[in-house]
């Protein structure tokens, strides 16, 4: 099964970072992108399936951007970074991509996941 998805862990509270805004976009290019969908974490801080209803993956360049600032306002911290983009290619629309993000206030990792 083919898709995109996504985990957000807040390292600092020790456990899934729930309510935290994101936005997919595309480039063929990786110059011009194009917003594909929104999304919001779930009470386990995963987004299932970022791709819009109906919607398929293709060849190219992905940006996943988590909306930080938020997140950690609503939950009384100011974090240094106020939004965390990830770009990424793919190039095997076939596959499934999961892209989960490891984040602090100071600091955030990735890496491609299962």
């Amino acid at each position: 099964m083919s898709g995109l998805s996504t985990h957000v862990l807040d390292t600092s509270r020790g456990r899934p970072a729930q309510g935290l805004s994101l936005v997919l976009e595309f480039s063929e290019d990786g110059q011009s992108w194009n917003e594909l969908n929104r999304a919001e974490t779930n009470a386990d801080g995963r987004v299932p399936s970022m791709l819009p209803a109906g919607g398929t993956l293709l060849k190219g360049f992905y940006r996943l951007t988590f909306q930080t600032e938020k997140y950690f306002a609503g939950n009384g911290t100011t974090g240094f970074y106020p939004h965390v983009s990830v770009v990424f290619r793919i190039d095997d629309p076939a596959q499934h991509y999961h892209v989960p993000l490891l984040l602090s206030p100071f600091g955030y990792s990735t890496y491609r996941g299962s």
